[in-house]
């Protein structure tokens, strides 16, 4: 098929990659602008962008696809299928109007659950025990339009976003051929979400990241998980420093108030509302690398019985 794929991060480029090697004409790329980053602020393109470039696949890099231009540029590629992974820009009716079979959108949860932004950490966040990846007809709403194909996959009890990242981009892009194929004979059937169980996830913010130990270990271990390795989940110390969280794990009960640090036993254990522990398997602190719990306390001062905040 004549195809036009709007995608941006890393999670996209696999989706990208099956529809070049499945033989489909992947016309243009379109990607989000360039940004600058490292020491000097350099422009660096989206791996998308790079990806495309590589091979040999035109690439634009609107700001806003609202304007009769762009959107007369995008009509006359003349593509039959839009295929949309986390592009991150919104699509005008006349966008998603333009190819034959219109734009589908390749979402990494089971909608209605959580439509919007930030699905994967959403889903771990939440305690979760399964999530999918669907392909979704666009429509002018958030993720409304009907499903076509699904495939789901089980969130592991020490899933962290960045292992659930990769397993939703893996399985979407091995999604993503077979539903074009069933797309070009006719074979998908369109199915309206429910109305009920609509969720949404939100775009994680910095200060939504911060712990609140005096939840239950259970959530605030989610919590962790659910935001390693990015935007990362933060807690300061006695000192304000702020220490980010990568890893942990649920562990024994205590009568300590929440937020005490533990005496220092394998994992670094904080008290929780509820009773119990959480074992920080893996820190950082500011300016530093990520480490595992016991070469962090070998290098910084955490003293038990000192309380996060």
């Amino acid at each position: 098929m004549r195809v036009v794929f709007m995608g941006t991060p890393d999670y996209a480029v696999p989706a990208l990659a099956e529809l070049i090697a499945s033989g489909h004409e992947v016309v243009c790329v379109y990607s989000q602008p360039p940004r600058p980053r490292g020491r000097g602020h350099k422009l660096h393109p989206s791996p998308v962008h790079a990806f495309a470039e590589a091979h040999g696949i035109p690439v634009r890099t609107p700001t806003s696809l609202k304007k009769p231009d762009a959107q007369d540029a995008f009509a006359n590629l003349r593509a039959e299928v839009g295929i949309v992974v986390a592009y991150g820009l919104i699509l005008p009716q006349a966008i998603l109007d333009a190819p034959d079979y219109g734009c589908l959108n390749l979402h990494g949860s089971l909608l209605p659950r959580w439509r919007g932004a930030a699905p994967i950490q959403r889903a771990i966040m939440a305690g979760d025990a399964v999530t999918g990846v669907q392909l979704m007809q666009m429509e002018a709403g958030l993720d409304t339009g009907p499903v076509l194909l699904s495939e789901t996959v089980p969130i592991e009890p020490s899933e962290t976003y960045g292992s659930l990242h990769d397993k939703l981009s893996r399985t979407g892009a091995d999604l993503l051929p077979r539903g074009l194929a069933a797309l070009e004979r006719g074979g998908l059937t369109r199915v309206p979400q429910s109305e009920d169980g609509v969720t949404y996830a939100h775009k994680i913010t910095a200060e939504e990241a911060r712990i609140d130990w005096s939840r239950p270990a259970a959530e605030v271990d989610a919590h962790i998980r659910g935001l390693s390795p990015f935007p990362g989940a933060w807690t300061e110390d006695a000192r304000g420093t702020r220490l980010k969280l990568l890893l942990s794990r649920i562990g024994s009960d205590t009568n300590e108030a929440a937020g005490t640090v533990l005496a220092k036993v394998g994992a670094l254990g904080v008290a929780c509302g509820d009773g119990r522990t959480v074992e920080l398997v893996r820190l950082q602190r500011p300016g530093g690398r990520p480490q595992a719990s016991e070469e962090f306390l070998r290098g910084y001062d955490l003293p038990p019985g000192s309380v996060l905040t």
